[in-house]
């Protein structure tokens, strides 16, 4: 009988210790947002866009789809590059992208970004995309034209001005 004294008494005492958690361990930290970069260093885009994407993927259940749009540098795989990009967004959009997908849409020169996102945008069917998140990170002169290109579509559109 002393021993299941004792050991309730060792339980009532460890109890509240094993309740108890260091605050610090509770809080969850927060981390200050990356700001846009203002040049065309592709992995300050890279990072960049993770962390915007990241902040967006509330309720969104699959890998996003990012396009990272090239900056026209005057080198001659500028064109090839935009063009193989233009492409392949094109290609998802006409596969289909169903509900719980993000798109997301970046680079240094907004207009550039804003063509891409019309010439994607061009063919895809009204109401098709419902429940899909359309990121458009981008100047606030392309807002309009590319927030008119995607909302026929139905799709969640969210501005980030760069």
């Amino acid at each position: 009988m002393k021993i299941m004294t004792r050991l309730l008494l060792c339980a009532c005492l460890a109890l509240p210790l094993a309740a108890c958690q260091d605050e610090a361990d509770t809080q969850e930290t927060v981390r200050a947002p990356v700001t846009a970069p203002q040049t065309d260093d592709r992995d300050a885009w890279r990072a960049y866009l993770n962390d915007v994407v990241g902040r967006n993927m509330e309720g969104i259940f699959n890998q996003p789809y990012v396009y990272l749009v090239p900056t026209d540098d005057g080198e001659e795989d500028f064109a090839a590059e935009y063009e193989r990009l233009a492409e392949r967004a094109e290609t998802d959009l006409a596969r289909g992208i169903v509900r719980g997908n993000l798109l997301a849409y970046a680079g240094h020169e907004s207009s550039s970004v804003a063509d891409m996102v019309l010439r994607a945008f061009e063919n895809v069917p009204d109401g098709s995309m419902e429940g899909v998140r359309v990121l458009f990170i981008g100047d606030a002169a392309d807002n309009a034209r590319v927030e008119q290109a995607v909302s026929p579509a139905g799709v969640e559109y969210i501005f980030i001005e760069k």
